[in-house]
């Protein structure tokens, strides 16, 4: 009976002893999530870096120290006094992303490695808005964060972290400062305003005279265009009156050459020509002409009348 309880009690530490080194064997995987990393210290010494996957560590050797997150990570700084060269003392709110890079400096480099963040942040910061002035301060945040973002990028290297943006959250100036500043911006609106008003008003009066100087040119330019008209038309008018006459004339011309024509056509001697050059000048004379027009040669017309008394001394007898 002893003999079966001394084998049993020997089987059942084989188990037990069994069952630990299992869950010692099991205690010793690790997990590592994607983008994270663990640093592992074996007997209180660095051994190394785990990435992400499975990996296996000897339990009461190796110890797992940190757990380094490599995300992009943000990192929101209380509100600190900072001087401007003017002497102004105004609150400045800041803002840090970030992320690691070497999961060893990070552990191993700094301890508490926001706080330093922070302080080098602030450290800066002072150096650089205490060569400038309120003003430039208010108006300058690109180049406060670009001139910030360097030096603390840089110091930070050394413990495994880059800075990726380094940013002004807030800039809060005095009470005083403040009022100040509104009255000057208020009064800046109220000169906008103006100078909007004038600017208004003077291209009003700019736009109504262009178009009073527009309705001149239009009126002139149309007095203008009317009087051509009327001119050209005073000039059809004359063209086409002196033509009708030239016309008449040539008529009258071409009438007269085809009646002397006639007359010779049909044998009438000189007497008679002579009484048709009389008849045409008693016309002339019984006319509403206020001259008369004779023939250089009196004794043309001397001879003339004598055809004449002759022509009718024939017409008698007859």
């Amino acid at each position: 009976m002893l003999e079966i309880n001394s084998g049993m009690v020997v089987i059942i530490v084989l188990a037990v002893v069994l069952l630990l080194g299992l869950l010692v064997i099991a205690a010793g995987f690790r997990v590592v999530q994607q983008s994270q990393q663990y640093i592992v210290e074996r007997l209180g010494k660095y051994s190394r870096t785990l990435d992400s996957g499975i990996h296996f560590i000897w339990p009461f050797l190796d110890r797992v120290i940190s757990k380094v997150s490599l995300k992009e990570q943000v990192a929101d700084f209380e509100p600190q006094s900072v001087i401007t060269k003017d002497n102004v003392s105004i609150q400045v709110d800041t803002v840090a992303f970030f992320r690691v890079t070497d999961a060893k400096k990070f552990a191993y480099g700094v301890s508490r490695p926001i706080e330093a963040i922070n302080k080098l942040t602030m450290t800066t910061l002072r150096q650089i808005i205490g060569n400038l002035t309120l003003d430039e301060t208010l108006t300058s945040r690109d180049y406060i964060n670009s001139k910030i973002q360097e030096p603390v990028d840089l110091a930070t290297d050394a413990w495994g972290i880059k800075i990726v943006r380094l940013e002004l959250k807030n800039i809060d100036p005095p009470q005083d400062i403040k009022s100040a500043m509104e009255k000057q911006m208020k009064a800046e609106r109220e000169k906008r305003q103006a100078i909007l008003l004038a600017e208004g008003e003077k291209q009003a009066m700019i736009t109504r005279a262009e178009g009073e100087k527009e309705s001149k040119i239009n009126k002139a330019e149309g007095d203008k265009q009317a009087r051509i008209l009327a001119a050209e038309a005073d000039k059809e008018a004359t063209i086409l009156a002196a033509e009708a006459e030239a016309a008449r004339i040539q008529k009258a011309a071409e009438a007269e050459a085809l009646a002397i024509k006639a007359i010779k056509e049909a044998g009438a001697d000189d007497r008679v020509i002579q009484l048709k050059s009389l008849e045409a000048l008693q016309k002339v004379a019984d006319g509403n002409a206020t001259k008369i027009i004779m023939p250089s040669n009196v004794q043309d017309l001397t001879n003339i009348i004598s055809t004449v008394e002759a022509i009718k001394s024939d017409k008698n007898d007859k």
